[in-house]
């Protein structure tokens, strides 16, 4: 079972054809993504107890994503607007002032030790945001120290929100020492690090313990830092962009799933994912630049179910 945490909002969609609310929130995301992909996973969010609540509750069981741990919270649901461009680009405002999904208590989190997790994958807001960003990272720093299961983070940055430049690098490179899988987007780096490149930023990271960073680049595809230092590099799947909401979502719930697939996740996490062989990680590179593309090429963060990516990698 792999363990998401964070939020689960409401994404306000606002396009050209009018505005519709739609399940969002990038740990949402990324569990609906692995839950398609056949892969158990359960979702440590905080739902809200509103009529937006309610619909992320009905969204996230119709897709079999596991609730079990998930907080009824009392304060209202976030919602992101979420803005697209002609061509499908998104850019997002946020209504997060005493929501629920940054409330988070030490007691409301789960003793994952002697459970099925292999796995513990959060990031974005979650752990930005006080006061529950510290407890996740209390409870990632917790996870790693036990070295029981794989501890996976998505940056995936909001400086429209956190805009503190070297307050963000400083949190960053705190949580990520915690991690060892990292994934970021370039959008990410060139705002955290402007006068870094992007290999310069992902060998700090491998040097700082991560075991692989993974960076994507939009249409330029993805790249790779594996264990053993070597990197690998992927060409993004031709698609016609519908929009991009939910995309890098989709690329990590893909990406993880693959790993999972390979039992690369799981207990001494670094020697699992350092006997991944390169070819094998080509082709979970290929799986996560896949899922993402499917998911750009329809409306809203609408991630591929497993059939469908089966047909697509087999042709």
């Amino acid at each position: 079972m792999i363990v998401v945490a964070g939020e689960a909002l409401i994404d306000l969609v606002v396009s050209a054809e009018g505005e519709r609310a739609v399940p969002g929130g990038s740990p949402a995301n990324v569990a609906v993504t692995l839950a398609r992909l056949d892969q158990p996973v359960r979702l440590l969010a905080r739902l809200g107890a509103d009529g937006y609540g309610k619909q992320l509750t009905e969204h996230l069981t119709a897709n079999r994503v596991d609730l079990g741990w998930a907080v009824r919270a009392e304060q209202p649901t976030s919602v992101a607007l979420a803005t697209l461009d002609a061509t499908g680009q998104a850019s997002y405002e946020f209504r997060l002032i005493g929501t629920a999904d940054w409330q988070w208590t030490p007691q409301e989190l789960p003793e994952l030790a002697g459970t099925s997790a292999t796995a513990l994958h959060t990031g974005s807001l979650a752990l930005a945001l006080a006061p529950g960003a510290q407890v996740l990272e209390d409870l990632l720093a917790r996870e790693r120290r036990r070295d029981g299961l794989t501890v996976s983070i998505d940056l995936n940055l909001r400086p429209g929100i956190v805009t503190d430049r070297a307050a963000e690098q400083a949190r960053v490179e705190r949580q990520v020492s915690l991690a060892h899988l990292v994934k970021a987007s370039d959008e990410d780096l060139a705002w955290l690090y402007p006068d870094r490149t992007v290999s310069d930023v992902m060998a700090g990271w491998r040097a700082a313990g991560v075991c692989c960073a993974v960076v994507t680049r939009g249409g330029d595809g993805a790249w790779l830092l594996a264990p053993d230092g070597s990197m690998h590099e992927e060409p993004a799947v031709p698609t016609t962009v519908v929009d991009t909401v939910g995309a890098g979502d989709a690329f990590t719930g893909g990406l993880l799933a693959a790993l999972a697939d390979l039992d690369a996740l799981g207990g001494r996490p670094a020697d699992r994912l350092a006997a991944v062989t390169a070819e094998q990680w080509a082709a979970v590179l290929r799986q996560a630049a896949t899922v993402a593309a499917l998911t750009c090429g329809r409306r809203g963060a609408d991630p591929p179910r497993r059939a469908e990516l089966d047909s697509l990698l087999r042709a």
